[in-house]
Order: C-alpha cells, then structure tokens, then sequence
C-alpha cells in the first residue's frame, strides 16, 4: 500500500490566549496560509474545526500550546511548502508569538494511503520523538529515521 506522510507541529503561545493582541498579526494569516497549504502540491488533508483552523484544538495538557497537523503526499511536497512558499514569512516572525520548547516541537510519521491520524495518535508520536530520539517511528526532517 502507499504511504503518505503525516505531520505534527506544535507551539506555545506567550500570550494566555489566542485573542491576545499579541496574536492578531498571527490569527490574521491564518486562512492565508491555511489556503495555500490546501493548494500546494501534495496536499493530502489537515485538522481543522467549524471555523476552519485547529488552533481551538487542546490534545495537550497546557491550553497556550496549539496544534498543527496534516497530510502528505510526500516529505519533498511538505518541505516545499514549509520552507519554500509564503509559509516562510510566517516562520520567520514565529519568536513574535511563540515560546521556545526546548524539546522537538514537530514530528513527521508515515501512513497507509486513506488514513487520517488522530490527535492522540499524533501526541504519542511527538511524545515518542522527545524521549526516544528519531526512528522509524516517529522523526523530523532532520533525522528521518
């Protein structure tokens, strides 16, 4: 069967919430970029709630930590749109809204085509690569296991 790669990012807000005015320049870019991840090449899927972004998601037990996971075709599809569209502009100014985790804070693992990950599954895979270093099962483009 094909594989398709999942992926897992997370991040800690400075500010207690979300409506922070801290994070408007942030929640502003959201559908942006959230359209061009859907209209990239090797777009698979992503999570997403009713008001179509998983910041409202909470898998962790920290309610200022917020999710970002999706599917893909392939890691050179994931990696052209992490670090090579406008994606980049947002990364670039990440310290502006985000805390450093001093720990993985993204995790990449490979599916069976048609799968669709859960957050949990997803959590354990983070949880995997932070205790466990890089591996087959759970790894970052850095070491991909």
């Amino acid at each position: 069967m094909k594989k398709h790669l999942a992926q897992l990012n997370i991040s800690r807000i400075i500010p207690a919430t979300m409506e922070d005015p801290i994070m408007a320049d942030f929640v502003a870019q959201l559908d942006t970029i959230n359209a061009l991840a859907e209209s990239s090449k090797g777009f698979v899927w992503r999570l997403k709630d009713d008001e179509n972004n998983a910041t409202n998601f909470r898998p962790f037990d920290d309610d200022r930590i917020i999710v970002n996971m999706s599917v893909w075709e392939s890691i050179e599809e994931l990696m052209d749109f992490a670090f090579k569209s406008a994606h980049t502009v947002v990364m670039k100014d990440r310290n502006k809204w985000f805390e450093k985790f001093g720990k993985p804070a993204m995790v990449l693992w490979y599916i069976d085509e048609g799968h669709i990950p859960t957050v949990e599954e997803a959590r354990e895979r983070l949880e995997f690569l932070q205790e466990n270093g890089a591996s087959e099962f759970a790894f970052d483009f850095r070491n991909r296991g």
